[in-house]
Formats: C-alpha cells, sequence, structure tokens
C-alpha cells in the first residue's frame, strides 16, 4: 500500500474534483467511511455442510482515501448485525488532526462527534429527520442554499449538546441537509460540502468492485482466518487495480471518475492475449492507445462539466443554483 501511494503523487497529469482540490487546502485527508455485510456462505465445502442455510459470513468495514480511492484500512467483524457505531474505537485510533471524514447516518453518534471534535477531526453527515434543533447564527439564507450554525441534541448523557452547521441545498423540488462540524463557511462552503458529500458514494462503488467483480461476494470457506484472508486478498486486489486504473487516467490526462476499473478488469484478458502475441507489453499504454478505445476504457459522458461555486457568502441565483445541482447530485 505505501508504494501505491507513493505512485499515485508521482503523477500529476490527471485532474482532481474542484471540490477536493479546494478542501485539500485546508485538511491532510479526506476520509470515507462504512461498512457492508458480506454474503451468505457457500455449503459446497464438506466443512460448511452443517452450517445454517444462508448464513451470512459477518461484516467488513473499510476507510477509504477519498483523493486516492486506495483502501487505508479494513476491519472484520464476525456478527453480521453489528452496528456501525461499534467503529467509533477503531476510527479514533486511527484518524489524525486536519482529516476530514465523510460519514452516513449509520455513524449518527453525539459522543462520537464530540471525541472526534476533541482530536481535531472534522466530519460531514446527514441529519435525521425530526431532528430537534435550535438556531444560534445564520450564514446564507437565498432560494437555494441555506447555511446555519445550530445546537443539536438534549443535553442527556445519551444526546450531549453539540454544536454543528447545517447546510441545505435545493434541487429542483427537493432540499437535501448535511451536518458538518466545520462551523467556518470560509473554510467548507456550502456547495464544497454538497459536493464532497455526494462523493461518499465512491466507498459504495468500491463495495460493488470488491463483491461482484472481483468476488468477494462468493465466500468458500467456514473458518474465520480463511474469510479475512479472501478479504485482505480482494482489496489488495482492488488496490492494485485502483492504481492500474489512476496510471491510465494520467497517461490520458482525464479524470480518475472518468475511466471505467471493470472494463480495465475486462480487459485484461485482451492484453494477455495481445502480451502473448507480442503486439503490448505495457498495460498502461495498451488502455491509453487509441485503437483499443472500443474496450470501453473510458466512460461515456452523461452531463456536461460544471463549474463548482466555492464561495461562502453569495446571493445566488434562482438559476445557478438549480443549474450546478441538477446536474452534480443526480451523479451520487
Amino acid at each position: 500500500m505505501p508504494s501505491l501511494r507513493a505512485a499515485w503523487h508521482s503523477r500529476n497529469k490527471r485532474p482532481l474534483p474542484e471540490s477536493i482540490q479546494f478542501t485539500l487546502l485546508k485538511f491532510e485527508k479526506i476520509w470515507i467511511v462504512d461498512g457492508s455485510t458480506l454474503e451468505a456462505l457457500f455449503r459446497k465445502l464438506q466443512s460448511l455442510e452443517e452450517a445454517q442455510r444462508g448464513q451470512l459470513a459477518g461484516k467488513m468495514s473499510t476507510v477509504i482515501d477519498l483523493m486516492t480511492r486506495l483502501p487505508v484500512e479494513i476491519w472484520f467483524e464476525e456478527n453480521p448485525k453489528a452496528s456501525d457505531t461499534n467503529l467509533s474505537e477503531n476510527i479514533l485510533n486511527l484518524v489524525t488532526k486536519r482529516t476530514l471524514l465523510l460519514l452516513d447516518r449509520g455513524f449518527y453518534h453525539f459522543n462520537f462527534w464530540h471525541q472526534l471534535i476533541e482530536k481535531k477531526v472534522d466530519f460531514i453527515t446527514r441529519i435525521k429527520k425530526g431532528a430537534a434543533i435550535k438556531i444560534e447564527q445564520v450564514f446564507t439564507d437565498s432560494y437555494g442554499v441555506k447555511d446555519t450554525k445550530i445546537r443539536l441534541g438534549s443535553g442527556t448523557k445519551k444526546t450531549p449538546f453539540i454544536t454543528l452547521r447545517l447546510i441545505e441545498v435545493r434541487s429542483g423540488k427537493t432540499w437535501h441537509s448535511y451536518l458538518t462540524s466545520v462551523l467556518d463557511p470560509h473554510i467548507l462552503p456550502p456547495y464544497v460540502v454538497a459536493d464532497l458529500y455526494r462523493r461518499r458514494w465512491r466507498i459504495e462503488d468500491a463495495f460493488n468492485t470488491v463483491k461482484r467483480l472481483l468476488g468477494l461476494s462468493y465466500l468458500w470457506t467456514g473458518s474465520i482466518n480463511g474469510i479475512q484472508l479472501q478479504i485482505w486478498a480482494t482489496w489488495l486486489f482492488y488496490a492494485v487495480l485502483v492504481d492500474l486504473g489512476d496510471a491510465v487516467a494520467d497517461e490520458l490526462s482525464l479524470p480518475f471518475d472518468e475511466i471505467s476499473l471493470e472494463m480495465i478488469y475486462r480487459g485484461l484478458y485482451h492484453f494477455t492475449m495481445a502480451h502473448q502475441k507480442g503486439k503490448a507489453t505495457d498495460p498502461v499504454k495498451y488502455f491509453a492507445d487509441p485503437q483499443n478505445r472500443n474496450l470501453g476504457i473510458i466512460k461515456q459522458k452523461r452531463k456536461p462539466n460544471i463549474k463548482l461555486i466555492v464561495a461562502p457568502f453569495r446571493d445566488l441565483q434562482r438559476g445557478t443554483d438549480q443549474f450546478f445541482f441538477n446536474n452534480s447530485l443526480k451523479a451520487s
């Protein structure tokens, strides 16, 4: 993994998303944390014949670096129904100051948030419906954006008071709401928060890749050690695939998001055939060759590139709000 991270930093031709570039001026790392339940064990091995039908193999939880897309840490839990909040201690032991975490509502835990803030670690998450809030300061209140500092909680031991920013953005007739511990809009403007959080979906893409494309949905052993070996090996394979995809993106001077990891994976067969015939030696050059565009390595564009608005305070016009969000939030 250190070698793959070093390789990522050696490339400089593929552009990074604007929201990530902007955020990395204030933070050292942007990490996504989430968990995924493993599939049922196959019962075809003799050692699994007496296992309960449909028995789930457990749960894996992963930290992904949004910048490099590489896995940072992976945890395994035997209990497939384990709550994401059980990871709180592991996350607190892993993160360092100036880290920004993208968390789903599975980590909606006030004491955990307080501990992150004490470590100078910030986060973005979603607010739960019906949450009791008290507005303390209004930063922006326009047709398409509302940005306020709020107090959340009831003052109890389970839900102590906590001061956060509530950001609400309009997409058509729908409002999307976000919570962040970053209280200064100059550090994380509203549109940057919204754009970063929609990129939280990248960890779902990673789970889909390791499970469906790389075979982690098929578990052939019932032993804990065997399951863990398959998890670690598959994620390492995923990391190498990400590295290859990033190298191809850099060779083509394209954003990583425009490269299809699935088609690179499937295209390795064609590269192998070409290599055996002496027609190719470098997979990066092979996939970047215009003559091989029929492999589908470059995704088809579905929307035009939209300029990200990074103004912390701005009375945004109705057309601008709708233009940005109707084209960016749909990508999630």
